[in-house]
């Protein structure tokens, strides 16, 4: 692991990206300390010191939001454009046919994604205003001045998203992730302080349970299915070129964390809209609380179809099966053409399916026992299943594309 460190700083490329990645971390975590004008700040703790989903969207926020901060929106808001914008294409065909123009069509999808974003952004921040405002956080708060905090609230989630892109872009890659990655550590220490000031039975169990669901993430983001495929003999001109073997490796877990992060973000938009709505605030109180059995259900039911959903996006079995019969490739035993896109396809269907039971069982089973031993709620929210689970698999998936850098400079990664 060292090794693989030393020698990834060894490539000036790769160093250049990993400084870029932790100047813009380092400027998010600023912001996320720059609250917005007219906040009493002694308001916002008391209304922080009671749980709930306030307590969830300040994690994903990386405590911003208890500040009222610059992020206070933290990048929740381009998340759930994603999905929107992720599932519109599937019932729209003119965005169905901007997905398959390549380059061009996602840029334009992407723009579209980004004009969703400010919109969600400016209402999620209005909610936040008034609501504040209600609790006595925002004293002495007129028309002009709730203007200018959702303006700055706006614009923090549009920077936010800026800096995300340019990670990604610039920097190491996954800068969405990073970015949530980011705010969840930025809470751990809270976690650990209240882990450390609790009863016996959380200090003596909450270690077993951490160690254990990252064990499990590891194990199953690292399983795959490796599909033999053969090439035959092909003819190019006067060379004929040999024909090989090699295999297609298709992972336990192939949407990774991105649907709990999907799950997560459409189950705050209840509490969102109770913000607009006060008369909703009682039901969505007693059902939609990061602790209650019929949230963690819904989270569970989510993740399983956002899995399902990812990963068809992600990999196609007719486009596979029609690149196969293009390059003259084809699994043994199985004909070319559709035989092999429905060969794929049941065999994508057998892996997606534990691995949407594993991070549904993954995200959810630890707060239930959490729950039932009554371990404390900072304890529950920063060290809880959702988060661990974000945490190693934006890791796991970083590592891989760094390595995967590194292979192509000729460098040696990792051991597996």
């Amino acid at each position: 692991m060292f090794g693989w460190l030393a020698n990834a700083w060894r490539v000036p490329e790769l160093r250049k990206r990993v400084l870029f990645t932790a100047g813009i971390l380092a400027a998010y975590r600023l912001g996320s300390w720059v609250p917005a004008p007219g906040v009493d700040q002694k308001a916002l703790a008391s209304l922080f010191s009671g749980g709930g989903i306030l307590t969830l969207l300040n994690l994903f926020s990386g405590s911003a939001l208890s500040r009222f901060s610059l992020f206070a929106l933290g990048i929740m808001p381009y998340v759930t454009a994603s999905i929107i914008v992720q599932l519109l294409t599937v019932v729209i065909p003119t965005l169905e046919r901007l997905q398959k123009e390549g380059e061009a069509g996602y840029a334009k999808i992407n723009q579209y994604t980004r004009y969703l974003t400010v919109g969600l952004a400016a209402a999620q921040a209005t909610g936040y205003a008034f609501l504040f405002k209600r609790q006595q956080a925002l004293p002495n708060v007129n028309a002009g001045r709730l203007v200018i905090i959702v303006l700055t609230l706006t614009a923090g989630c549009v920077l936010l998203m800026w800096m995300g892109e340019q990670i990604t872009k610039r920097g190491i890659g996954n800068g969405i992730s990073l970015l949530i990655f980011a705010s969840i550590l930025a809470y751990a220490p809270s976690g650990i302080t209240a882990w450390i000031n609790g009863g016996t039975i959380e200090r003596l169990f909450f270690p077993i349970i951490a160690v254990a669901v990252v064990v499990a993430v590891v194990f199953v983001q690292e399983g795959q299915r490796r599909i033999p495929i053969q090439y035959a003999r092909r003819q190019l001109g006067n060379r004929q070129t040999a024909g090989g073997a090699t295999y297609m490796p298709l992972r336990v877990n192939m949407a990774g964390v991105i649907p709990v992060i999907f799950a997560a973000a459409l189950m705050a938009l209840p509490p969102t809209a109770a913000e607009f709505v006060p008369k909703w605030t009682g039901f969505v109180n007693r059902h939609f609380q990061p602790t209650s059995y019929v949230y963690l259900l819904l989270e569970g039911c989510l993740i399983i179809v956002f899995t399902y959903f990812y990963t068809s996006v992600q990999f196609n079995p007719v486009d596979q099966a029609d690149n196969l019969r293009k390059y003259g490739g084809y699994i043994p035993g199985i004909r070319p053409g559709p035989p092999t896109a429905a060969y794929l396809d049941r065999v994508l269907q057998r892996l997606t399916l534990p691995g949407a039971l594993f991070l549904a069982t993954v995200a959810v089973a630890p707060s239930i026992f959490i729950n039932y031993f009554g371990f404390s709620q900072a304890t529950s929210r920063a060290l809880g299943g959702t988060s661990v689970l974000i945490v190693v698999g934006v890791a796991l998936d970083t590592m891989r594309q760094m390595e995967s850098q590194m292979m192509m400079r000729h460098y040696e990664g990792f051991l597996r």
